[in-house]
């Protein structure tokens, strides 16, 4: 076990530096319900991801959840995609609502905006896509259908932080979107999460709603839940957003040299936003592969074709028999999972680009503190 390389490891801030912070904690007997560190995260994150108004929740599942009922919806359709983690569904089954499953760009994996409007019908309320590995969605097309049929959007950005789309954060586009700061992402708050909105109005709604729906001391406005995150993980994620950016270079570092070793191999693909940012003012990408946005080398996904000789699973396997542990991420898919596989959208004919990915994709380790014998490791046990 000491000498796997695992497919994620967490972003872990100075211990003596947490120390102190829990002391100052301990003498302030104030652990929970929006203290003292809980409010300085919320406004070193508003800043640092260049948004105006954001919530933190205890983790990234609660805030996908109150999205949908802070913008009252209460019963219909949310068109979404099969290609992401169960949270996603989970969140609209647990409002009551139904998922009607869209195939996705072959790509980027993301949902496929040209399949969006044959699924809308006077049931549609709400679409949920989701940026899948850190890649935006295609948010312009999104929001056009959006707008031509009166539908909400709701991004799960669990993969995006810190993402740009054309200089903008990626977490401006749609009516709410929602982040993810688990153990496994590039910033963590060990379990944490927060939604991202657009008004001082819906960020009090919102704060009412994750505190069981209280306004006030006395008054109870709406079903509400408990989602607050409290002072020790908010501290831990205030000492983590130093050195984030340091983190997201490490990883730089490892992509690329992914990159140099994987690109051109026969039965190798890799996704087009896998490329070297030369400039940080510019786009992301090279003008031949690239996509319009700055990556924050979440993850590294590659497919594994007919071509390679072996097939996915059988590296998968070989893999962790040198001691390299990658993920099979996003397999199953949703579709695939007895609450969901009976949908009528569900059905394989609907999907055949989520399929194809599902089985053909490997995520490879990704994380700051890989070495360079790791990374050729790494390599070894998928080239040779």
């Amino acid at each position: 076990m000491n000498n796997q390389i695992t497919v994620t490891s967490p972003l872990l801030p100075d211990l003596n530096e947490y120390n102190q912070l829990l002391q100052d904690i301990w003498s302030r007997k104030w652990i929970t319900n929006n203290g003292h560190y809980h409010q300085e995260l919320e406004k070193q994150l508003s800043k640092y991801l260049g948004v105006p108004y954001l919530s933190l929740f205890t983790n990234g599942t609660l805030p996908l959840i109150t999205a949908l009922q802070a913008l009252g919806i209460r019963e219909g359709e949310v068109i979404t995609t099969p290609y992401s983690f169960v949270a996603t569904t989970h969140s609209i089954w647990w409002n009551k609502l139904r998922s009607v499953f869209v195939d996705v760009d072959p790509n980027t994996g993301n949902i496929d905006p040209n399949k969006i409007e044959a699924a809308i019908t006077k049931k549609t309320v709400a679409i949920m896509p989701v940026h899948v590995y850190g890649c935006p969605c295609d948010v312009e097309k999104i929001d056009a259908i959006a707008k031509k049929h009166n539908l909400k959007v709701i991004y799960d950005a669990a993969h995006a932080f810190g993402v740009t789309y054309k200089g903008k954060s990626i977490l401006e586009w749609g009516d709410m979107s929602t982040l993810s700061f688990h153990a496994t992402k590039v910033y963590n708050t060990i379990e944490g999460g927060a939604m991202v909105m657009h008004s001082a109005e819906m960020k009090y709604d919102v704060d009412n709603l994750k505190n069981f729906g209280f306004r006030g001391e006395t008054n109870v406005v709406a079903p509400g839940i408990n989602s607050k995150m409290d002072e020790m993980r908010a501290a831990y994620g205030l000492l983590n957003l130093k050195q984030v950016d340091w983190a997201v270079e490490q990883r730089k570092r490892v992509a690329k040299r992914y990159v140099e070793a994987l690109d051109g191999i026969k039965g190798i693909r890799l996704f087009p936003y896998i490329i070297e940012q030369t400039n940080p003012s510019t786009l992301q990408g090279g003008a031949s592969r690239g996509l319009p946005f700055r990556w924050n080398f979440a993850y590294f996904p590659i497919l594994i074709t007919e071509d390679f000789g072996i097939s996915r699973d059988a590296l998968y396997e070989k893999m962790k028999s040198q001691g390299v542990l990658g993920r099979r991420y996003f397999y199953p898919l949703i579709t695939d999972f007895e609450p969901y596989s009976q949908y009528e959208s569900a059905k394989p004919d609907n999907l055949p680009e989520a399929i194809r990915l599902a089985k053909q994709v490997i995520c490879l380790p990704m994380h700051p503190y890989l070495s360079e014998d790791n990374v050729k490791q790494i390599l070894e046990s998928i080239v040779k």
